[in-house]
């Protein structure tokens, strides 16, 4: 296998992200002689950044804003990547962008962690209706009776979620009416990444309800505190990132990246 010229993560913002941590810890593990570099890349400027990405054979990870976006750009995606019509994770061969999605095995480590597995007949109300979002669906889909209901800012995007997923997904008009009866409740939205918002007031879910939230930061969001304060399930997305980065990983080298070595440079 021919090693990437360059190893990058494309979003904006990217200062947040620990990708750079622990995957540059799994290429030390691995005797790998590349660094992985975080690129801010605002949306009118990704076009462009994908060309000089291609001309250096770069492989590379994907977040928010741009995983819908580079889905589009790849020449060829896997079966995940074309069910969830985003990208979280691209390589080039002979030149083409290849582009997959390892978000929707990240999300089922983060649900085993959550849950304890795949619940049967769960209900699950989903904020936001991105990349993310499309990943929490795609691996719902496999849990026996589930449903999706989405919320989100755009209802374009909420609607071409509901048609990606038909019979498992509906959208609703407003947050309260999607966490009414959830007894699952994902934020994929950035609300969590900085400050003190909320995506969904806690008190409006119930109290059965478990938790999971995409974003991560440093001693967890404030979303997970405020459900964990109130007795609920919670979890952040550090799991989710953990797992969807070592699958990415293999798609890269063709190698399991040293676990360990990856969450040992989280810890520190």
């Amino acid at each position: 296998m021919i090693l990437p010229g360059r190893l990058v993560l494309l979003g904006h913002p990217v200062r947040h992200s620990l990708s750079p941590l622990f995957q540059g810890a799994a290429l030390r593990a691995a005797g790998i002689p590349l660094a992985y570099e975080a690129l801010d890349v605002l949306p009118e400027d990704l076009s462009g950044m994908l060309d000089r990405l291609r001309g250096a054979n770069a492989a590379g990870n994907v977040t928010v804003p741009h995983k819908l976006a580079v889905a589009s750009a790849c020449r060829r995606r896997t079966a995940v990547a074309e069910r969830t019509g985003a990208v979280n994770t691209f390589w080039h061969e002979g030149g083409d962008l290849v582009g997959d999605n390892t978000d929707v095995a990240g999300f089922r480590a983060l649900a085993r962690l959550v849950l304890g597995g795949e619940p049967s007949g769960a209900r699950i109300a989903l904020v936001g209706a991105g990349g993310g979002a499309a990943a929490v669906c795609a691996a719902a889909a496999g849990w026996a009776g589930a449903t999706v209901v989405v919320c989100a800012r755009g209802r374009a995007r909420a609607d071409a979620l509901a048609a990606r997923f038909p019979g498992l997904v509906t959208v609703a008009s407003t947050v309260e009416e999607a966490v009414r009866d959830a007894t699952v409740v994902v934020n994929a939205t950035p609300v969590g990444l900085a400050g003190e918002a909320l995506p969904v007031p806690v008190e409006q879910l119930r109290g059965d309800a478990a938790v999971m939230d995409l974003a991560y930061r440093a001693g967890e969001t404030p979303w997970v505190r405020a459900a964990r304060a109130r007795g609920l399930r919670a979890a952040d997305g550090l799991e989710m990132l953990i797992a969807q980065g070592a699958d990415a990983f293999e798609r890269w080298f063709g190698r399991t990246p040293d676990l360990g070595a990856m969450r040992a440079a989280l810890a520190a």
